[in-house]
């Protein structure tokens, strides 16, 4: 690996410039009644794309991520413009020290990176305790169909001219999971090209055991749905979202 974390981060963000943010705002806006004022907690907030977003709207916003330097990242980012988040580094299944928060959101598969039930279960019930009566929790997963039917179609490529990657995929030791390696290269400077890789392990379970994760944690299911639709789930579903409410 010849490119440092905080520079790989950078070329996280390059490539979730896909990924509609402004729309993950606009569910949390909803769930939330109203954003502005809010305190939010962003849980694996990576290098803080969405909790800056949420800031500019008037949240009161508290990032929390497993690396370090995806933090270093998301606090040069708020600070640029001014914005008053603060990040944590804790795994999301350790959660704790968070109290009195309106909304907690685990956005774009983060999720996934706990391939053990238990310590899903124990982030809900973390979750649970950190919001206030009332408060609101939003997060996305993969569904069973994209870790078991898409994901298993790769390798997949990608080449930009500046960025190119290899990403091969294979099925996991454990149930709906999924083992990805993935080789980064990117154009310097000078013309050439750098090489970085990465190991990337995700895990998803059926809806119906999210729901009973969540209400053995204490929430109540409003609403689930999927691709970024007023729809329910299906067969071909690729990333579910949960609203539940305490």
């Amino acid at each position: 690996m010849t490119q440092s974390y905080t520079e790989f981060a950078a070329v996280y963000d390059e490539l979730m410039t896909d990924i509609p943010y402004d729309a993950y705002v606009d569910l949390l806006d909803e769930a939330a009644g109203g954003i502005a004022g809010k305190r939010v907690l962003d849980i694996g907030c990576g290098t803080g794309l969405l909790s800056v977003k949420l800031a500019k709207q008037g949240a009161q916003v508290t990032g929390i991520d497993l690396s370090a330097d995806m933090l270093a990242v998301a606090e040069q980012r708020a600070g640029a413009l001014s914005l008053p988040v603060q990040f944590f580094e804790q795994p999301m299944q350790q959660l704790s020290g968070f109290t009195g928060f309106d909304l907690a959101v685990i956005a774009i598969d983060s999720l996934n990176y706990l391939s053990c039930q238990a310590d899903v279960q124990v982030t809900f019930q973390h979750i649970y305790e950190s919001l206030t009566i009332g408060g609101a929790l939003v997060f996305d997963v993969h569904s069973t169909f994209k870790t078991d039917v898409i994901f298993m179609e790769g390798p997949f490529t990608f080449d930009d001219g500046r960025i190119a990657y290899i990403w091969e995929t294979e099925e996991g030791d454990q149930p709906h999971s999924v083992d990805s390696e993935l080789a980064f290269f990117v154009q310097e400077s000078n013309g050439l090209y750098s090489r970085f890789d990465e190991v990337h392990s995700q895990r998803t379970f059926e809806v119906h055991e999210y729901v009973d994760m969540l209400m053995e944690a204490g929430f109540s299911v409003e609403r689930i749905f999927a691709d970024w639709e007023e729809e329910a789930p299906h067969e071909e579903s690729e990333r579910i979202f949960f609203q539940v409410r305490k």
